[in-house]
């Protein structure tokens, strides 16, 4: 199959913009570890592909499947719990069809360590 040009005149498509991939999945962890715990300490609701685009985080090794897992990371660590309060949110990532997910809160600080117990 070939990609069709644009006629004489029309402008280029837009080319998506390029999304990082790391190699290694607890070396990627490590990386977007800090910008979870910045949105976490904000006390704003947020989702995880929010965080990612703000941020302009890397994918892991395996984006449709690890994605999902940090914020259980984050959780068990007491940073982070579901936020009850608007129910779940539309993901913007472009991979996931706009499916449901999870909104989360920050552990306030005071209660972190209770919350990973």
């Amino acid at each position: 199959m070939t990609t069709p040009l644009p006629l004489p005149g029309m402008p280029e498509p837009p080319t998506p913009p390029a999304v990082q991939r790391a190699e290694d999945y607890e070396e990627w962890v490590t990386a977007v570890w800090p910008a979870f715990v910045a949105a976490a300490d904000s006390g704003q609701p947020f989702t995880t592909s929010e965080v990612q685009q703000r941020n302009d985080l890397p994918d892991p090794p395996s984006p449709q499947s690890q994605w999902g897992s940090l914020p259980g990371r984050l959780k068990a660590a007491g940073l982070i719990e579901e936020w009850t309060g608007h129910g779940s949110a539309k993901s913007s990532r472009r991979t996931t069809h706009q499916s449901r997910v999870a909104t989360w809160i920050g552990v306030p600080a005071h209660r972190r360590a209770e919350a990973a117990a």
